[in-house]
């Protein structure tokens, strides 16, 4: 009865996942809850705000059941969010309509007249975003103004989605700093409102929340919430994080030279920096990181995991009938057959940008391209020779990141990509670093639960939480023999983009 238990949630854009830790990182139990949002297909993207209300009682109540713990273990608990989420709520902190969703894009003119109005080049001084683009809350804002007006003048506080489920446990209303560096109105070097974007959009700070670092404490559970939740009136909410830095942290990439790679539907990392980099030959994002004095940027590619989705999809029913008959994943019957193929896939080289190209290139207009097939080419050449081109586009964004002077000791890799030891092996072999993976996959939800147990006094600070919790699964080495194999292949995928690039321009 002695022990103590901390729950991290981490709120995605279709599933809310959690888990509920001790002291020693060992997980009790885990669960999730899948939401479905509401689109138009076009460029509306929302979900009911009660929805994610809901959810999150759900799932602490699932957590608490499968644990066989009581309540009052419970001391803290905090999120990890996705970015942007916008909810606009009365004094009651009641919502005035469905939050709209990170990547609904019916502000686009409201986001052409804000760069037209201020210019990329201060934006990305101050917010460190380097486009504007729908995404960004400060877009939505102003769209509200002008589509809105009579929602616009009963707001009481514009909230993000931590926010909102912050204010639903404690009834306080309070953000933080990672979660804000992406709304367009905060001010990354001085960890506070940007007061010109404000007044520009017709807002006070009085209309958002009070802003705190990540792993502070807000408040203990209300009444009502415990109630609701199953919860104790005891249990302290802290803040957690932006899901990026949340998972970072659940990985334990916490010190600069250390990043986090994520290979899920698209790929996604996560550089953490000792100083916030602003440079327009990178032109990527730049955030406030959770870890107390850091930042970190977030290169990433449109498509990765989805390639390879996209290939079973398409061409791989026998597979996908085999996985149903002996109750097995499709992408290890897949991966089986890479791996029986050569590094380099015997001359196959791909480009995977499907949905275009992120960074470092930022070309939207980019194909995919097969090249080199020859006869003796099976099914295994083209899941390896996909595989192998997620991990140069990841060289690629890393090769950009040494030109600017940035060093690297290893990579830590994330997301469902993680699971297969071949990529892993793959990626180690490409980079010419060590590639680590993590006993906990769930590394947002771990996060959110080492920042809980910060703000309520479990760990005396990150360096604690995270060496006390994260544990490495496997580390994959580096074989010379094939890092010689894949700078030719890193070589031949860089000039077959370059050299096809005017077809699609």
């Amino acid at each position: 009865m002695n022990k103590k238990y901390l729950i991290g949630l981490d709120i995605g854009t279709t599933a809310l996942k959690g888990i509920i830790l001790d002291e020693q990182g060992n997980i009790l139990s885990t669960t999730a809850v899948e939401y479905q949002l509401r689109t138009n297909g076009n460029d509306i993207c929302e979900l009911e705000a009660e929805l994610y209300w809901l959810s999150t009682q759900k799932i602490i109540k699932e957590l608490l059941i499968k644990s066989n713990i009581t309540d009052k273990q419970i001391v803290a608990l905090a999120f990890s969010s996705q970015g942007e989420t916008l909810i606009p709520v009365d004094k009651n902190g009641g919502p005035l309509r469905n939050a709209i969703v990170w990547m609904d894009n019916r502000s686009a003119v409201e986001a052409k007249q804000i760069e037209k109005d201020f210019g990329n080049n201060k934006i990305y001084q101050i917010t460190g975003q380097p486009e504007v683009i729908p995404m960004w809350p400060a877009t939505k804002i102003l769209w509200f103004k002008n589509h809105e007006p009579e929602l616009f003048d009963r707001t009481h506080k514009f909230l993000l989605l931590e926010d909102y489920l912050i204010y639903k446990l404690t009834g306080k209303f309070f953000t933080e700093e990672s979660l804000s560096s992406s709304t367009l109105y905060f001010d990354i070097n001085k960890k506070e409102w940007w007061d010109e974007m404000l007044r520009y959009l017709g807002i006070s700070s009085k209309l958002l929340p009070d802003i705190l670092p990540s792993g502070k404490k807000v408040g203990t559970v209300t009444q009502k919430a415990a109630a609701l939740t199953g919860l104790n009136e005891s249990t302290f909410i802290v803040t957690g994080a932006y899901d990026h830095a949340a998972g970072a942290i659940g990985a334990g990439n916490i010190e600069q030279g250390i990043i986090t790679e994520t290979t899920g539907g698209a790929m996604a990392m996560c550089v953490t920096l000792d100083k916030p980099v602003i440079d327009k030959k990178l032109n990527l994002p730049c955030q406030c990181h959770a870890v107390k004095n850091k930042y970190f940027i977030q290169p990433y590619g449109q498509t990765a995991g989805m390639t390879l989705k996209w290939f079973k999809d398409n061409f791989s029913k026998e597979e996908i009938q085999q996985a149903a008959n002996e109750n097995k994943d499709v992408y290890d019957i897949l991966t089986s057959l890479a791996d029986n193929i050569p590094p380099g896939s015997e001359g196959l080289t791909i480009l995977p940008h499907l949905m275009g190209t992120g960074s470092p290139e930022f070309d939207l207009n980019a194909k995919g391209i097969f090249a080199g097939i020859s006869l003796n080419m099976t099914k295994g050449h083209f899941v390896r020779a996909i595989m192998e081109s997620v991990a140069c586009i990841i060289k690629a964004n890393i090769e950009s990141l040494e030109q600017m002077g940035y060093s690297i000791k290893e990579i830590r890799v994330l997301g469902g990509g993680a699971k297969s030891k071949l990529w892993n092996q793959i990626k180690a072999d490409m980079l010419n670093i060590p590639t680590i993976s993590m006993q906990i996959k769930e590394a947002p939800s771990l996060g959110a639960a080492i920042l809980a147990g910060i703000g309520s006094g479990v760990f005396n600070d990150i360096y604690d939480g995270t060496r006390k919790t994260v544990k490495v699964d496997q580390i994959f080495k580096p074989q010379k023999i094939n890092n010689a194999v894949y700078q030719q292949v890193y070589e031949k995928y860089k000039s077959l983009y370059k050299l096809n690039r005017s077809l699609w321009s």
